[in-house]
C-alpha cells in the first residue's frame, strides 16, 4: 500500500512538472544547445543558441528571435549549488556583447538559480540592494528571468552580472598572466577568499590558527613574483590585524576601512555568517599605495540561517577571516557608525517598498516556478516575502540597540555621512540666507544626488508629441560631476534647449528602478536626491 500511495505522489508531482510553463510575466530566455546536449561539466562549455522575448515588458528590449537566434555557451557553475539541486545555475558566455534586460553590454552572465532561497528569492536581491544603498564601488546587477532549456521549462531564474575584471564591473588595470615586472604584479588582483581548496589559490594560515585560502580570480596563472607578492600581500594584512595593541591601525595601511566598513555591514544586515568564509571577494588597483578593497558582494545563500540577536563573528558556524579581530579596533568601529547612520537616515525606510516591489515583479513567475519544482521553490510566496522582512527587521533593530541613534540626526545637514565643517558651513550660510548656488540662465542642469551614477532620460512634448532630448530609454548614464560650496558632490547634466520646459525620468537603467514623470522644469539649476530605485526627493536652495 505504501509503495502504491509513493508511486502515485511520484506520478502526480511528474505531471505537474511536466505542465509547468513560464507565466509570461517575465522576459523568457530561450537556450537550445547543439544537438539538445544536456549540460553535465561546470568546467567545459558547450555551443548553444538564444534568444530573449520580452514578454512586452517596457523598457526591456527583445535580443534575437526563435528563427535568427544568437550564439552563446553555456556551462554548469557554483559548488553546492551544482551538485546538491536538480535545479542547476550556469555560467554564459555570449558570441557578441549584448546589453540583457536593460544591463550593460557585456559577453559574461550567470543564470543563478537559487534553489536554496526559501525566503521569496529575496537573498541576493536585498543583499545586492544593500550593496548599492551603501554605496559601494560596485555591484552586480541582475533581472529575473524565465528560462526555457532545450524546450524545456526549467524556471524563474536571475540572470546576473558575473564579477570580473572590467571597466563596468571591478575596475582596476587588468595583469597579465605570469607578469615580472614588479611594479606590474601590485595589481590588479581580484581574489575570493574562499571555503574551498582549488589548485589556483595561496594557502596560509590565519593569526587565530584558521585557514586562509585565497582564489585568485585575475590573473589567472601567477609567476613566481607575482605569487611572492599576493602571499606578501595577505600576510602582512594579517599580520597588521592580529597585534595586541588594538590602538594601533596599521591594518588600514593594507585594507581600506570604508569600504570593508560597507560590505561588513551588508553581511550583518543580513546576518550572513558565511559571509567572510566563501563567496569573499576583494580586489586591488595597481601601486604599492593601493589599498585591498573588499567586495563586491556575491553569495547570500547563508544569510538568515541563525537567530538575529548577534554580530555575524560572533560564534559562527564558519571561520569568518580577519572581521571579528578587526572588529575589536575603535577605529574601525568608528567608520562602521559612520556608514551605519547613513543608512539609517537615507535608506533603511524604504527597503519595505524595495522589497514589496520585486515580489510584485516575479510573483506569477514564481508561481510557475513552483510548479515546475515543488521540491523547492516559494509556493506561497508573500508569506516567504513577509518572514524575510521579520528577520530583516529584527536583525536592523538588534544593530540599532547596539549602534544608537544615528549621530546624523544632530549634525549631519548635508547627508554625506559625517559631521564636517561642511555641515557648519552649510547651516551659517542657509540662516544668513547667502547660500545661493549658481544658477544658468539660459540652460536646464539636472542635478542628481545618488549613490550611482544614475540614468536620466528626458523629453519635451512637441504638438502632442514626445521628443526624446537625449537617447531612448532609458536614456543617458550621468557622468559629469560638480560639487556644490556646500561639499555635496552631484551628477549632473545640462541641457542647452531652446524650450520652456523639459521632463525627465531618473531610473537605474531599467523600468524597474525608475521614478515617476518629473515634468515642468524650466531653465536654472534642478537639485534630487534619488534613491537609486523609485523615489526622489526635490532639494530647494
Amino acid at each position: 500500500m505504501k509503495n502504491t500511495l509513493f508511486s502515485l505522489i511520484l506520478l502526480v508531482m511528474s505531471a505537474l512538472t511536466a505542465s509547468a510553463n513560464y507565466s509570461g510575466t517575465l522576459p523568457v530566455m530561450f537556450i537550445n544547445t547543439d544537438g539538445g546536449a544536456p549540460i553535465t561539466s561546470k568546467e567545459d562549455y558547450i555551443y548553444a543558441e538564444y534568444y530573449i522575448d520580452n514578454m512586452g515588458i517596457e523598457g526591456m528590449e527583445d535580443i534575437g528571435t526563435e528563427d535568427t537566434p544568437e550564439l552563446l555557451q553555456i556551462r554548469g557553475r557554483g559548488n553546492y549549488t551544482w551538485t546538491g539541486f536538480d535545479k542547476k545555475p550556469y555560467r554564459l558566455k555570449l558570441d557578441s556583447k549584448q546589453p540583457l534586460l536593460g544591463m550593460k553590454c557585456n559577453k559574461h552572465w550567470a543564470l543563478l538559480a537559487h534553489a536554496d532561497d526559501y525566503l521569496g528569492f529575496l537573498r541576493n536581491t536585498v543583499g545586492f540592494e544593500l550593496s548599492r544603498r551603501l554605496g559601494m564601488e560596485w555591484t552586480p546587477s541582475q533581472q529575473p528571468v524565465e528560462v526555457v532549456l532545450n524546450g524545456d521549462y526549467i524556471g524563474l531564474y536571475m540572470l546576473t552580472e558575473i564579477i570580473r575584471v572590467d571597466p563596468d564591473r571591478v575596475n582596476v588595470t587588468e595583469q597579465a598572466d605570469y607578469e615580472t615586472n614588479p611594479f606590474a604584479v601590485t595589481g590588479g588582483w581580484l581574489v575570493e577568499i574562499d571555503n574551498y581548496q582549488e589548485e589556483e589559490q595561496i594557502r596560509t594560515v590565519e593569526g587565530n590558527g584558521k585557514s586562509l585560502w585565497a582564489t585568485y580570480k585575475s590573473p589567472e596563472h601567477l609567476s613566481d613574483e607575482q605569487r611572492t607578492y599576493l602571499t606578501g600581500l595577505i600576510n602582512s594584512a594579517n599580520a597588521a590585524i592580529y597585534v595586541t595593541d588594538k590602538t594601533n591601525n596599521g591594518w588600514e595601511n593594507f585594507i581600506d576601512p570604508d569600504e570593508l566598513a560597507r560590505f561588513y555591514l551588508v553581511q550583518e544586515l543580513l546576518d550572513d555568517t558565511e559571509s567572510f568564509h566563501g563567496s569573499c571577494f576583494f580586489h586591488k588597483e595597481n601601486g604599492n599605495d593601493a589599498k585591498i578593497m573588499f567586495g563586491p558582494v556575491w553569495d547570500f545563500g547563508n544569510a538568515f540561517h541563525r537567530g538575529t540577536d548577534r554580530f555575524i563573528y560572533d560564534r559562527p558556524a564558519f571561520n569568518q577571516t580577519w572581521i571579528g579581530e578587526i572588529a575589536k579596533f575603535p577605529h574601525f568601529q568608528e567608520v562602521v557608525k559612520k556608514h551605519w547612520d547613513r543608512f539609517e537616515l537615507m535608506h533603511y525606510s524604504e527597503m519595505d517598498a524595495f522589497i514589496d516591489a520585486f515580489i510584485d515583479q516575479i510573483y506569477q513567475a514564481a508561481m510557475s516556478d513552483a510548479s515546475r519544482w515543488p521540491q523547492y521553490g516559494n509556493p506561497d510566496i508573500l508569506n516567504d516575502r513577509n518572514t524575510f522582512k521579520s528577520y530583516f527587521h529584527n536583525k536592523h533593530n538588534w544593530l540599532a540597540s547596539q549602534w544608537g541613534e544615528p549621530e546624523a540626526v544632530t549634525g549631519d545637514v548635508n547627508l554625506d555621512g559625517a559631521v564636517t565643517a561642511a555641515d557648519i558651513t552649510l547651516i551659517y550660510d542657509i540662516l544668513l540666507g547667502s547660500y545661493q548656488p549658481p544658477v544658468e540662465e539660459t540652460a536646464i542642469v539636472i542635478n542628481v544626488q545618488c549613490d550611482t551614477a544614475p540614468y536620466l532620460y528626458a523629453w519635451v512634448y512637441i504638438n502632442g508629441q514626445n521628443t526624446v532630448l537625449n537617447g531612448d530609454w532609458p536614456g543617458t548614464q550621468m557622468t559629469e560631476t560638480r560639487t556644490t560650496p556646500d561639499g555635496i558632490t552631484w551628477w549632473t547634466h545640462r541641457f542647452d534647449v531652446d524650450y520652456p520646459a523639459i521632463n525627465i525620468i531618473l531610473n537605474a537603467g531599467s523600468s524597474r528602478h525608475q521614478t515617476p514623470n518629473i515634468e515642468g522644469l524650466s531653465p536654472g539649476n534642478h537639485y534630487f536626491i534619488y534613491d537609486g530605485n523609485k523615489s526622489y526627493q526635490v532639494v530647494t536652495y
